[in-house]
Protein backbone atom coordinates (compact mmCIF):
# COMPACT_ATOMS: atom_id res chain seq x y z
CA UNK A 1 0.00 0.00 0.00
CA UNK A 2 1.58 3.36 -0.89
CA UNK A 3 2.41 6.52 1.79
CA UNK A 4 -0.50 8.21 0.56
CA UNK A 5 -3.06 6.07 0.71
CA UNK A 6 -1.97 4.92 4.26
CA UNK A 7 -1.77 8.47 5.43
CA UNK A 8 -5.64 9.13 3.92
CA UNK A 9 -6.55 5.56 5.68
CA UNK A 10 -4.95 7.00 8.95
CA UNK A 11 -6.93 10.28 8.86
CA UNK A 12 -10.41 8.96 7.90
CA UNK A 13 -9.87 6.82 10.85
CA UNK A 14 -8.02 9.36 13.29
CA UNK A 15 -11.58 11.81 12.55
CA UNK A 16 -13.46 8.89 13.18
CA UNK A 17 -12.20 7.94 16.23
CA UNK A 18 -12.32 11.55 17.79
CA UNK A 19 -15.83 11.62 17.42
CA UNK A 20 -16.85 8.80 19.58
CA UNK A 21 -17.00 8.87 23.51
CA UNK A 22 -14.50 6.66 25.46
CA UNK A 23 -14.87 4.59 28.12
CA UNK A 24 -12.84 5.90 30.59
CA UNK A 25 -9.83 8.19 30.52
CA UNK A 26 -7.20 5.13 29.83
CA UNK A 27 -9.32 4.51 26.58
CA UNK A 28 -8.78 7.58 24.92
CA UNK A 29 -7.27 8.92 21.70
CA UNK A 30 -3.71 9.21 23.26
CA UNK A 31 -4.14 5.59 24.00
CA UNK A 32 -5.36 4.70 20.47
CA UNK A 33 -2.62 6.65 18.64
CA UNK A 34 0.28 4.99 21.51
CA UNK A 35 -1.39 1.39 20.03
CA UNK A 36 -0.99 2.51 16.26
CA UNK A 37 2.03 3.52 16.61
CA UNK A 38 3.55 0.05 18.30
CA UNK A 39 1.21 -1.53 15.71
CA UNK A 40 2.91 -0.17 13.24
CA UNK A 41 6.60 -0.55 14.16
CA UNK A 42 5.75 -4.57 15.08
CA UNK A 43 4.15 -5.00 11.72
CA UNK A 44 7.28 -3.14 9.78
CA UNK A 45 9.39 -5.47 11.59
CA UNK A 46 6.86 -8.99 10.75
CA UNK A 47 6.41 -7.47 7.35
CA UNK A 48 2.43 -7.60 8.08
CA UNK A 49 -0.17 -6.16 5.89
CA UNK A 50 0.09 -3.24 7.03
CA UNK A 51 -3.46 -1.87 5.82
CA UNK A 52 -4.81 -3.99 7.96
CA UNK A 53 -2.73 -3.56 11.18
CA UNK A 54 -3.29 0.20 10.93
CA UNK A 55 -7.17 0.03 10.18
CA UNK A 56 -7.79 -2.56 13.19
CA UNK A 57 -5.16 -0.21 15.40
CA UNK A 58 -6.96 2.66 15.06
CA UNK A 59 -10.69 1.25 15.62
CA UNK A 60 -10.37 -1.19 18.23
CA UNK A 61 -12.04 0.90 21.20
CA UNK A 62 -14.05 2.54 18.61
CA UNK A 63 -17.13 1.34 20.93
CA UNK A 64 -17.08 2.24 24.83
CA UNK A 65 -17.40 -0.33 26.88
CA UNK A 66 -16.75 0.48 30.86
CA UNK A 67 -14.40 -2.11 32.18
CA UNK A 68 -17.07 -3.13 34.61
CA UNK A 69 -19.78 -3.13 32.53
CA UNK A 70 -21.76 -6.82 32.03
CA UNK A 71 -20.75 -6.43 28.04
CA UNK A 72 -16.85 -5.92 28.62
CA UNK A 73 -16.72 -9.53 26.96
CA UNK A 74 -18.65 -8.68 23.87
CA UNK A 75 -16.74 -4.82 23.68
CA UNK A 76 -14.31 -6.06 20.66
CA UNK A 77 -16.86 -8.12 18.90
CA UNK A 78 -19.17 -5.14 18.77
CA UNK A 79 -15.78 -2.30 17.82
CA UNK A 80 -15.25 -4.81 14.97
CA UNK A 81 -18.72 -4.71 13.58
CA UNK A 82 -18.71 -0.65 13.99
CA UNK A 83 -15.28 -0.63 12.65
CA UNK A 84 -16.60 -2.94 9.55
CA UNK A 85 -19.33 -0.54 8.94
CA UNK A 86 -17.19 2.67 8.87
CA UNK A 87 -14.25 1.08 6.85
CA UNK A 88 -17.00 0.65 4.44
CA UNK A 89 -18.27 3.64 4.51
CA UNK A 90 -14.96 5.20 3.16
CA UNK A 91 -14.56 2.31 0.69
CA UNK A 92 -11.84 0.24 2.15
CA UNK A 93 -10.77 -2.62 0.45
CA UNK A 94 -13.34 -5.16 0.56
CA UNK A 95 -11.28 -8.15 0.81
CA UNK A 96 -9.47 -7.05 3.49
CA UNK A 97 -12.78 -6.50 5.89
CA UNK A 98 -12.59 -9.57 7.77
CA UNK A 99 -8.88 -9.72 8.58
CA UNK A 100 -9.37 -6.26 10.42
CA UNK A 101 -12.89 -7.70 12.07
CA UNK A 102 -10.74 -10.75 13.56
CA UNK A 103 -7.85 -8.80 14.64
CA UNK A 104 -10.00 -6.25 16.79
CA UNK A 105 -11.99 -9.06 17.99
CA UNK A 106 -8.88 -10.65 19.20
CA UNK A 107 -7.80 -7.80 20.75
CA UNK A 108 -9.30 -7.89 23.57
CA UNK A 109 -7.86 -9.50 26.85
CA UNK A 110 -11.32 -10.35 28.26
CA UNK A 111 -12.11 -11.45 25.03
CA UNK A 112 -10.95 -14.45 25.06
CA UNK A 113 -10.29 -15.16 21.21
CA UNK A 114 -6.99 -16.54 20.19
CA UNK A 115 -5.39 -14.39 17.75
CA UNK A 116 -5.51 -16.55 14.22
CA UNK A 117 -3.22 -14.30 11.86
CA UNK A 118 -0.13 -12.32 12.21
CA UNK A 119 -1.99 -9.22 11.82
CA UNK A 120 -4.09 -9.83 14.80
CA UNK A 121 -1.41 -11.02 16.84
CA UNK A 122 0.26 -7.54 15.82
CA UNK A 123 -2.97 -5.73 17.06
CA UNK A 124 -3.32 -7.72 20.16
CA UNK A 125 0.85 -7.54 21.27
CA UNK A 126 0.76 -3.39 20.40
CA UNK A 127 -3.07 -3.15 22.96
CA UNK A 128 -0.94 -5.15 25.28
CA UNK A 129 2.09 -3.03 25.32
CA UNK A 130 0.37 -0.13 26.48
CA UNK A 131 -1.17 -1.98 29.38
CA UNK A 132 2.90 -1.77 30.74
CA UNK A 133 5.72 -0.17 31.65
CA UNK A 134 5.02 3.74 32.82
CA UNK A 135 1.72 4.18 30.84
CA UNK A 136 1.05 1.25 31.96
CA UNK A 137 0.76 2.01 35.23
CA UNK A 138 -0.98 5.54 35.12
CA UNK A 139 -3.54 3.93 32.98
CA UNK A 140 -3.82 1.33 35.65
CA UNK A 141 -4.86 3.54 38.38
CA UNK A 142 -6.31 5.90 36.28
CA UNK A 143 -8.93 3.53 35.48
CA UNK A 144 -8.95 2.01 38.99
CA UNK A 145 -10.01 5.40 40.56
CA UNK A 146 -13.36 5.89 38.03
CA UNK A 147 -14.20 1.85 38.93
CA UNK A 148 -14.04 3.71 42.71
CA UNK A 149 -11.17 0.64 43.77
CA UNK A 150 -9.08 1.00 46.63
CA UNK A 151 -5.69 1.34 45.79
CA UNK A 152 -4.19 -1.69 47.63
CA UNK A 153 -5.29 -4.27 50.33
CA UNK A 154 -4.12 -2.87 53.83
CA UNK A 155 -3.51 -6.15 55.05
CA UNK A 156 -1.94 -7.81 51.56
CA UNK A 157 -0.80 -5.12 49.11
CA UNK A 158 1.65 -7.48 46.71
CA UNK A 159 -1.13 -10.66 46.85
CA UNK A 160 1.41 -12.41 49.01
CA UNK A 161 -1.20 -14.51 51.19
CA UNK A 162 -4.46 -14.34 49.06
CA UNK A 163 -6.14 -14.18 45.66
CA UNK A 164 -5.85 -11.20 43.52
CA UNK A 165 -9.14 -9.28 43.51
CA UNK A 166 -9.00 -7.07 40.69
CA UNK A 167 -12.46 -6.05 41.16
CA UNK A 168 -11.93 -4.54 44.60
CA UNK A 169 -7.65 -3.42 44.33
CA UNK A 170 -5.76 -1.48 41.94
CA UNK A 171 -2.82 -3.08 42.86
CA UNK A 172 -4.09 -6.40 42.31
CA UNK A 173 -4.60 -6.04 38.69
CA UNK A 174 -1.09 -6.02 38.23
CA UNK A 175 -0.67 -9.41 39.90
CA UNK A 176 -3.80 -10.72 38.14
CA UNK A 177 -3.20 -9.73 34.78
CA UNK A 178 -0.56 -7.41 34.02
CA UNK A 179 2.79 -9.35 35.43
CA UNK A 180 1.66 -12.66 32.90
CA UNK A 181 1.58 -10.43 29.84
CA UNK A 182 4.85 -10.68 28.57
CA UNK A 183 3.92 -14.29 28.53
CA UNK A 184 1.47 -13.99 25.91
CA UNK A 185 2.86 -12.02 23.51
CA UNK A 186 2.99 -13.45 19.97
CA UNK A 187 6.01 -10.96 18.62
CA UNK A 188 9.68 -11.18 19.44
CA UNK A 189 10.66 -7.35 19.48
CA UNK A 190 6.56 -7.23 21.47
CA UNK A 191 7.59 -9.89 24.35
CA UNK A 192 11.17 -8.12 24.62
CA UNK A 193 9.60 -4.66 25.23
CA UNK A 194 6.46 -6.42 27.54
CA UNK A 195 9.50 -7.76 29.64
CA UNK A 196 11.39 -4.72 29.74
CA UNK A 197 8.05 -2.76 30.42
CA UNK A 198 7.48 -5.40 33.24
CA UNK A 199 10.98 -5.06 35.20
CA UNK A 200 10.12 -1.38 35.59
CA UNK A 201 6.47 -1.93 36.81
CA UNK A 202 8.20 -4.02 39.48
CA UNK A 203 10.91 -1.58 40.61
CA UNK A 204 7.95 0.69 40.92
CA UNK A 205 6.10 -1.79 43.52
CA UNK A 206 8.94 -2.30 45.47
CA UNK A 207 9.17 1.83 45.61
CA UNK A 208 5.48 1.29 46.84
CA UNK A 209 6.05 -1.01 49.31
CA UNK A 210 8.64 0.92 51.15
CA UNK A 211 6.59 4.02 51.08
CA UNK A 212 3.54 2.21 52.93
CA UNK A 213 5.65 0.41 55.20
CA UNK A 214 5.98 -3.49 53.79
Amino acid sequence: MNIDKLASLEQSCREFVQTLPIADAGHDLAHVQRVVTAAKLLAEKEQADLQVVVAAAWLHDCVAVAKNSPLRSQASKLAADKASEFLTSIDFASEKLSAVHHAIVAHSYSANVKAETLEAKIVQDADRLDSLGAIGIARCFTVGGAMHRSVYNVDDPFCEYREPDDYSYTVDHFYNKLFKLPEVMHTYAGKQEAESRVLFMKEFMGKLGQEIGI
